[in-house]
């Protein structure tokens, strides 16, 4: 068996995982490196390694003879970005030649979404951690969108009628796919990742009462209301703030800039969000 020189973190997961696929069914030895060994796909050519992103003696056992990695950001928490800057470090110690990075559209040191920030800081870490770099800025996962809708059918926050090119993470997942098979093409490229049309938050609700056959509009919170009604649930204040600041992003403009790549690295147009929701089996779970 030929030894893997790529790596996929976070291959439990959808956009992982979906990776992880991509690349078996091109024919591509790869390693998998989760937390959970169990849960891991079983793939063809695929090795499972184990590491946490804050380990970084781990990631760098995990990661050696490897060339290049799939970095999908860690799960939102207060110290996600001292668990990324951990595992960039291991890489960069274990002879990682590359990173494909997911991060987030307008990405900035004072991003209107709080979350973006961290993402920020992670990319400046990898341009200084002396590896190659590609990075892959997501906007707003159309998936998501049924999950904004509260129990009453509406969705409530600070939007206004700000834009948001929503992109699906089946789209994120081919494109990581489609870099990861030539990496060395994609060298210090930034990617942003968008859908095929950027839309309010009341064409939101309207696309979702089609696809879900309900009534579902949405409700221009001020950012007072926001918190307030947000504070039904038991949460850390900066899990208030991202809350929040998706919407007030939204309102903001900044994230309304359509993107042509999704197109370009997988040749094939973007999801769109009535599109996503006719694909279902099933129809997606509501919730807050």
């Amino acid at each position: 068996m030929t030894l893997p020189t790529i790596a996929v973190t976070g291959a439990t997961g959808f956009i992982g995982g979906h990776t992880a696929r991509t690349l078996a069914g091109a024919g591509l030895p790869q390693r998998l490196v989760v937390r959970n060994p169990e849960r891991a796909p079983d793939l063809p050519l695929a090795e499972v390694a184990v590491a946490a992103f804050g380990d970084r003696s781990g990631v760098e056992h995990a990661l050696t003879g490897i060339h290049t990695v799939l970095m999908v950001s860690a799960a939102e928490s207060a110290n996600r970005l001292d668990e990324h800057k951990a595992f960039i470090d291991g890489a960069a110690t274990a002879g990682v030649q590359h990173i494909v990075y997911t991060s987030f559209v307008a990405a900035a040191p004072d991003a209107v979404f709080t979350l973006a920030r961290d993402h920020f800081a992670t990319e400046e870490h990898l341009r200084g951690s002396g590896m190659a770099w590609t990075i892959l800025r997501d906007n707003f996962y159309l998936d998501f969108m049924p999950m904004m809708v509260g129990d009453d059918g509406v969705i409530r926050g600070p939007a206004g009628n700000g834009r948001a090119a929503l992109v699906s993470r089946r789209d994120v997942a081919a494109a990581a796919g489609a870099i990861l098979q030539h990496p060395a093409a994609h060298t210090g490229r930034t990617y942003e990742l968008t859908g095929p049309e950027a839309l309010t938050m009341a064409e939101v609700a309207a696309i979702l009462s089609s696809g879900l056959k309900r009534s579902i509009r949405f409700h221009n919170e001020t950012v007072e209301e926001a918190y307030a009604s947000r504070k039904a649930w038991d949460a850390p204040q900066w899990q208030y703030d991202a809350w929040v600041s998706t919407y007030t992003s939204i309102g903001s403009g900044a994230m309304a800039q359509l993107s042509t790549s999704v197109e370009e690295l997988t040749g094939r147009k973007p999801q769109s969000l009535a599109e996503f929701l006719a694909a279902q089996t099933e129809p997606p779970t509501l919730a807050h």
